[in-house]
């Protein structure tokens, strides 16, 4: 039996942007042929703990949809993993990667923006130092995938604001997953600052679907190791 696929999101009060983890869920289970379910983190039900503690037969695999490290993966997420039922592993967030990049510049391309265009890439931003690497990878990433300079912002936590960086005839591509708070606050705050254009969020795109079969298939493996152990 393949393990079950729960993959987690951060949660948020806005509905459309909790469907985005429950699709990326959905379409990710038809592509690795597995159940597949969606769990949050906050502001949203199913919790993870939740989800993880209701008995199921064979093994998990928890596919964090997070962006960077940080306090929910170092500390919530793990919790949660800890007082699974069964055999449970965990993988790692989903950025910084190239695939995310690659979304990053078709949400760009989609907006309107012209290759070669300097961007500011806006991020939900962390008080975690660790943080910070993650951020400026993904913000390298997204600059050799898109062909020019790539300047970083994040809305809260470390690092510095969007108000500070974006530049009048900037492109600003939201390193975020879903719509919500943040996504709304980054276009508002992109816009005052003369950003020319704002792309869409990262959202329900194949790159996307592709990652998290990625980690999955990873995780398959690993808690089969570990099953075979025992």
């Amino acid at each position: 039996m393949s393990p079950r696929l729960v993959v987690v999101a951060h949660g948020t009060r806005n509905p459309v942007g909790n469907h985005v983890a429950a699709r990326i869920a959905e379409l990710t289970g038809e592509r690795c042929a597995t159940d597949a379910e969606v769990s949050y983190v906050e502001l949203c039900e199913p919790l993870l703990g939740t989800v993880l503690s209701r008995p199921v037969e064979g093994a998990t695999v928890v596919v964090p949809l997070l962006l960077t490290t940080g306090y929910h993966i170092r500390v919530d997420v793990p919790a949660a993993v800890a007082g699974a039922y069964g055999p449970t592993t965990l993988t790692v967030p989903l950025g910084p990667d190239p695939l995310l990049a690659g979304a990053q510049v078709e949400r760009l391309v989609q907006a309107g923006a012209r290759r070669g265009q300097a961007v500011t890439m806006v991020a939900a931003g962390s008080n975690d130092p660790a943080a910070l690497p993650d951020l400026q990878r993904a913000a390298d990433l997204l600059s050799g995938a898109w062909g020019g300079p790539v300047r970083l912002a994040t809305l809260g936590g470390l690092g510095a604001r969007p108000e500070d960086v974006v530049r009048p005839g900037d492109a600003v591509s939201p390193y975020l997953l879903a719509p919500g708070f943040f996504a709304t606050r980054c276009a508002a705050v992109a816009r005052a600052a003369g950003g020319a254009v704002v792309a869409d969020v990262i959202g329900v795109h194949e790159r996307v679907i592709e990652l998290v079969a990625a980690r999955y298939r990873v995780g398959a493996e690993r808690v089969a190791e570990l099953s075979g152990s025992r």
